[in-house]
């Protein structure tokens, strides 16, 4: 038998207190794992690394890379991003679930972040405190009272759910304002159906290539032009970003244009793509840069990769921006500890989805209560994302654990903490044998015009490539993998 046959004494898959994608507490492969299992536990360790070996080459013929930034290194280091083979699967009934509760969530940020910039209701009766409003980072007064196109502030979103230990799935985070993994979601399906035709094609499971057709209607919704054919650009700060393959993926798979702020100007309160034969009229501006560098005359007059006059062009209505500026309000970390609540005000719902329980370090008890159990947090800073900024407890040194107590207490406002969450794990292959990772699920939503959001089936898979490390994000040495709704 195959050293990936799951059965007693013939492998030596640990489960310990997790709860396993694939496999139940009793070692038995979950019902719709049964045809995945099969097929990997039938190949020998030197198939699957050849497998393995064929799939890295592709990726890196196909340049599906991502930019590691390490402050012990002098230079960023491009690789291509680990992809694992066995895909995470995902039963209908459960999907179904999962696809309301981030539906209701999404609706429910976007009129949070539309009310926030016009009557602020919310504030008034006493549901999020006016402080946190106004004093977040995100928060632009310059959109106050600006009409967004067809209302939809949250063109794209990247919900992280995490799945704990009593089986239940949770909302770690929102991701609101440039949300990536994208190219991953759609390249790792086609690889997967190239290198595993017969796995893929006999398997009942969701599309996710419509979603790209998808994906190009929802920015055509948001034109403010009455032309049929509306010019669409994809604004990258470059080739050196992280997310620069991501970029040129999807400007080229939606026949887009991909262009930096030096392709761009502002003329007459309008935009414009700078082309060989002359200029040619934008009407939706896919922006992949935060705020501060989209226009220098609006935000950080430091800024060399955005367009000068931008916010002038967009509050005149002759320009979308997607996702539009401000949206990041609703993206800061102590803000989604309110999501519930905007759910229940807004939509008049309980939530489908729970939070992960959260602690505000600005309240004195909550910080006191943190800081005695530092050791069983994660702690983080509200405004960064990518894993960076962030404590977790039960792996750092005495003195780490130490000096974020002093980071706290110097600036409680800036962190919140959360207890850690038994995140549950998938098999991974490790030189022909399965191996448990831990692993969280980047949902990615879409919307338009008619503020109808679209869920992608499935989403990204991101997984922990070390060995009982919590961290699955890309930016810190993370993988992923393909995901399948079945259907």
């Amino acid at each position: 038998m195959s050293k990936l046959d799951p059965l007693p004494g013939l492998s030596p898959y640990p489960l310990h207190h997790f709860y396993d994608e694939m496999f139940d507490g009793e070692r038995s492969v979950r019902p719709h794992y049964k045809h995945v299992n099969r097929m990997f536990a039938g190949m020998s360790p030197e198939e699957l690394q050849t497998k393995q070996h064929l799939m890295q080459r592709r990726m890196m013929e196909e340049g599906i890379t991502f930019t590691l930034y390490n402050p012990a290194q002098d230079h960023p280091m491009e690789r291509t991003i680990p992809f694992d083979m066995i895909p995470r699967i995902i039963p209908k009934d459960e999907w179904e679930k999962l696809e309301a509760g981030i539906i209701q969530r999404v609706t429910a940020l976007n009129l949070f972040i539309h009310d926030i910039y016009h009557e602020q209701y919310i504030v008034k009766d006493g549901i999020v405190p006016r402080k946190m409003v106004i004093s977040n980072c995100y928060f632009r007064p310059e959109m106050t009272g600006l009409r967004v196109p067809g209302g939809a502030y949250i063109t794209t979103s990247g919900i992280d759910l995490i799945r704990h230990n009593d089986g239940n799935y949770y909302v770690l985070e929102d991701n609101l304002r440039t949300p990536s993994g994208f190219s991953y979601l759609f390249k790792g399906r086609s690889l997967m159906n190239q290198l595993f035709p017969e796995l893929s094609f006999s398997s009942s499971i969701r599309d996710v290539e419509h979603s790209i057709n998808r994906f190009l209607s929802v920015l055509r919704s948001l034109s403010p032009s009455r032309t049929s054919d509306p010019v669409i650009a994809l604004l990258t700060p470059g080739v050196y970003n992280s997310a620069y393959y991501e970029h040129a993926f999807l400007a080229q798979q939606m026949g887009i244009h991909l262009v930096e702020g030096r392709d761009l100007v502002i003329q007459d309160h309008k935009l414009y793509l700078r082309e060989m034969n002359g200029l040619k009229r934008v009407d939706v501006l896919y922006r992949r840069l935060d705020d501060d560098y989209i226009d220098p005359l609006a935000f950080d007059p430091n800024s060399l990769l955005g367009v000068a006059g931008l916010m002038n062009a967009y509050r005149a209505g002759n320009v979308a921006i997607a996702n539009a500026p401000g949206t990041g309000v609703a993206d800061d970390k102590a803000m989604y500890v309110y999501v519930p609540e905007m759910i229940r005000y807004y939509l008049k719902e309980e939530p489908i989805l729970n939070n992960v329980p959260t602690y505000l370090l600005s309240k004195p008890d909550e910080r006191q209560h943190v800081l005695d159990n530092l050791e069983e947090m994660v702690v983080k800073e509200t405004s960064l994302s990518g894993g960076y900024g962030m404590l977790i407890g039960s792996e750092a040194s005495r003195n780490e654990r130490e000096e974020f107590r002093l980071k706290i207490l110097a600036e409680p406002d800036r962190y919140i903490a959360q207890p850690i969450m038994s995140l549950s794990r998938a098999p991974i292959l490790s030189e022909g044998t399965m191996s448990p990772r831990h692993i969280d699920l980047r949902a990615f939503v879409l919307m338009g015009a008619d503020r109808k959001p679209h869920v992608i089936p499935g989403g990204l898979t991101r997984v922990a490539m070390k060995e009982g490390s919590l961290v699955v994000n890309s930016s810190q040495g993370g993988g992923v993998k393909d995901t399948w709704v079945m259907s």
